[in-house]
């Protein structure tokens, strides 16, 4: 584990609360939208440079291949920014899936299974009361940034 100046040690333990984990996945996605936007703009001014300054004696085909190799990688990096944002869900919805309504379901499946066991073999003309499910904790709406959350944990 490293320590920041500013900062707590980091730990995985950190997101083990799905308000945690929604903050993070909030502020990667805001890192990562502001740096794909940042290459974008540069791509565009690469785009722009090239076709006005076009170098003397190249034919149209080559011109257009040596373009491509200057803003392809542009492209290719921007392209992979906005995948890695998108990405971000699918790491909040498996981790409240993984961590939340997997194991409710189980526990709930357990309950009835022991209050099954436990109801009496000879009924007593009443049927029994199946258990409530138990429902999945509500994640409350993020309380700042990732790392604010992380600093009032620690503080507190």
């Amino acid at each position: 584990m490293s320590r920041t100046s500013s900062g707590p040690e980091w730990s995985g333990d950190m997101l083990t609360k799905p308000e945690m984990v929604e903050a993070f996945a909030t502020q990667l996605r805001g890192v990562l939208k502001n740096q794909a936007q940042f290459v974008a703009d540069v791509r565009q001014e690469a785009e722009a440079m090239w076709k006005a300054n076009r170098p003397e004696g190249y034919s149209s085909f080559e011109a257009w291949w040596r373009h491509r190799w200057v803003v392809g990688p542009f492209r290719e990096i921007q392209e992979l920014l906005e995948e890695a944002g998108a990405k971000t869900f699918e790491l909040e919805a498996r981790y409240r899936k993984g961590r939340h309504e997997i194991p409710a379901a189980r526990q709930a499946a357990a309950l009835e299974k022991k209050q099954a066991k436990q109801a009496p073999a000879v009924g007593t003309g009443r049927g029994a009361v199946p258990p409530k499910p138990v429902d999945p904790p509500k994640a409350a709406p993020a309380g700042g940034p990732f790392l604010d959350l992380v600093h009032r944990e620690h503080s507190a």
